[in-house]
């Protein structure tokens, strides 16, 4: 209707006419009838008493000319601008106090506009408009700030289009360079976020059509330098954004989660992060960097979000002072008061939060933060503290997942402490240990961390010369957390300690991009080595392998490398100080990613040797045995 309008308008005025054509021109009162195409836009709007007093000339600007509207000061209200010199409006300029706040602009010139530009002021925003509708389909420029605003507003319109397009498209996802398993496993958040908001909107109680954004809330922006993963190219990421909202005089805090930069825009990856069903789950970590929870806001009011109070907000800029004062610490003792003094502030922050998702959060990072300290050696009291709230959290209701998670982080921290200590009996500590995971598996069966406790016995199984254990504790993980990362690579460890004899599957790319596949290897003897460049084992390893290379290469012996470096350039410089004639394949991910998950590989170096039937005849093979099993299957 707006547009139907407007064009009228511009009829009627002479607007969209030749400015050669315009003869008479138009009234400043005519001329200020007209609108922009956005309806959102904070623009001066004289009464029909100061238009009365406006003129209206025609003037060059910057060598463009067009139509000025401009008040009874002299100040300038409107452009109407021929950018082309066809004699036709092509620009339809809007100002505030004298400066330009927004710009309707018809790029093709067809007399419609198809960008919507917000200047000076109001922001940077650049709309585009294919379809020439007055709605915007996707954004050439937009600021982090105002993705937040976006979103706000789209929730409270109930606009999933509105919400659409901030989210990274498939095309600005490729343009990233990011490494495959990154891009792949990005693609599948920002799907999932364009097909999970249109009913979350409608569930939330966040966000009403009365609410307003007030301000964007973030740390500084970093880089995911290139070659992480296997970027090619810098990316610049926030993490951990969030958006203040007004709604009655009541302020929420809503979690967006992480933008990315994608040439002068930013991108969404996924919904509002407090919105959905597991938003403890979902608001506990960035999505590519770990940032302190320091930065989130405690909210309170409804259950999705809620008022931030001083007494909270207080705190919160007290624990920002003190991560700080811990990253520029030196002294063990003056970090050990750092690390008491930030336990304090967070014992408050539990027990004031205000919500069952706030203080989950709050008790996570408590549980988190303390934990790391002890095994740092930089916090020993930090175990007690870790017991003090454990009892805590249990007697809150509903918190069985919770008490879980505080004590699996309560055992690990004692048993680090322990492990740390002088004349240390590891075989006595490393029995309580497992004894004290077999338990905790037990009464927390269900919970999430019951899979890392598996994973845990599993290990501990496995390097004691458990064997049959190891693999029935890789199986319950398995089968009982199917759909965790912990369990593809338990079924990669089930695999590997159940494959000799067996044929298994090894393909990929090489640092140069070769693909390799053992399965073409068929009829030679294959040694399989996991390494890595910060493995100094693993480096004695290869100078080991080149020399039996030289040595049965030609009796049909070829090794075939696994590198698990998280950073491709890493491998790269290594390469060009030492030459391996054997393909290393890579991908992105180190010890966590595909390649390691596919065997269970835990630690490095790791060699499967594999006969010329492709049957693993050795999965646990070591360099002193590799000349002694080499003469046996090449004879």
């Amino acid at each position: 209707m707006r547009k139907f309008w407007r064009t009228t308008v511009l009829a009627a005025l002479g607007l969209i006419a030749p400015l050669a054509a315009f003869g008479a021109k138009p009234s400043a009162g005519d001329a200020l009838q007209l609108l922009p195409v956005q309806s959102t836009v904070d623009f001066d709007r004289p009464t029909a008493e100061e238009a009365a007093k406006c003129t209206v000339e025609i003037e060059s600007v910057g060598g463009i000319t067009g139509w000025v509207v401009k008040g009874e000061s002299g100040q300038v209200l409107r452009r109407f601008l021929d950018s082309n010199g066809d004699g036709k409006v092509d620009q339809w300029c809007y100002f505030k106090h004298g400066i330009e706040v927004y710009r309707d602009i018809d790029a093709n010139f067809n007399n419609k506009a198809d960008q919507y530009r917000w200047l000076g002021t109001s922001g940077i925003r650049w709309g585009l408009d294919a379809d020439e509708d007055s709605r915007i389909d996707s954004w050439k420029q937009i600021s982090a700030e105002e993705v937040t605003a976006e979103v706000v507003a789209a929730l409270a319109e109930q606009d999933s289009r509105r919400f659409a397009r901030l989210v990274l498209s498939e095309k600005e996802l490729v343009s990233l360079g990011l490494g495959e398993a990154r891009t792949e496993q990005l693609r599948t958040k920002v799907q999932d976020a364009s097909t999970q908001f249109s009913d979350l909107m409608k569930k939330q109680r966040v966000v009403t059509p009365k609410s307003a954004w007030i301000h964007f809330g973030a740390s500084q922006p970093g880089i995911v330098p290139a070659g992480v993963d296997g970027a090619t190219q810098d990316l610049v990421v926030y993490d951990n954004v969030t958006a203040v909202v007004e709604t009655a005089g009541k302020h929420s805090t809503l979690v967006i989660g992480t933008l990315v930069k994608v040439g002068d825009a930013w991108r969404l990856i996924d919904v509002p992060q407090n919105l959905a069903a597991d938003a403890t789950a979902q608001a506990s970590v960035g999505y590519f960097f770990q940032a302190s929870m320091s930065r989130r806001p405690e909210t309170e009011g409804p259950a999705d979000a809620s008022t931030v109070s001083a007494e909270m907000q207080r705190l919160i800029t007290d624990l920002e002072k003190l991560d700080k004062q811990l990253v520029e610490s030196r002294s063990r003792t003056e970090v050990a008061k750092l690390n008491s003094d930030r336990a304090d502030i967070l014992d408050k922050l539990v027990t004031s939060a205000k919500s069952e998702e706030d203080r989950g959060l709050w008790i996570r990072q408590y549980a988190e933060t303390v934990a790391a300290a002890v095994q740092s050696a930089a916090f020993p009291e930090g175990v007690a503290r870790l017991t003090s709230l454990r009892q805590m959290v249990a007697k809150m209701p509903e918190s069985t997942d919770l008490v879980a998670y505080v004590k699996f982080r309560e055992m690990s921290a004692l048993y680090n402490l322990e492990l740390s200590k002088k004349d240390v009996d590891f075989e006595k500590v490393n029995a309580t240990w497992m004894t004290s995971l077999e338990e905790f598996v037990k009464e927390y069966s269900k919970s999430p961390d019951a899979a890392e406790a598996m994973l845990q016995l599993a290990i501990g199984s496995e390097f004691s010369g458990k064997e049959e254990k190891a693999i029935e504790w890789f199986g319950k993980i398995v089968s009982e957390f199917p759909s965790t990362d912990l369990a593809k690579k338990a079924a990669g460890a089930k695999r590997r300690l159940e494959s000799v004899g067996k044929t298994i599957t090894l393909s990929g790319k090489t640092v140069d991009g070769r693909a390799v596949d053992i399965s073409s290897l068929s009829g030679k003897v294959v040694l399989v080595h996991y390494w890595a460049t910060w493995c100094e084992p693993c480096k004695q390893d290869l100078d080991l392998i080149k020399d039996l290379q030289a040595k049965f290469g030609k009796q049909g012996f070829t090794p075939v490398g696994v590198n698990l470096d998280s950073d491709a350039r890493d491998l790269g410089a290594y390469l060009r100080t030492k030459t391996l004639p054997w393909p290393q394949l890579f991908e992105p991910g180190g010890l966590e990613g595909r390649l390691a998950n596919e065997m269970g590989i835990l630690t490095l170096p790791t060699m499967i040797l594999v006969d010329r039937e492709g049957k693993v005849v050795n999965r646990n093979i070591n360099a002193g045995e590799l000349d002694t099993e080499l003469r046996k299957l090449l004879r």
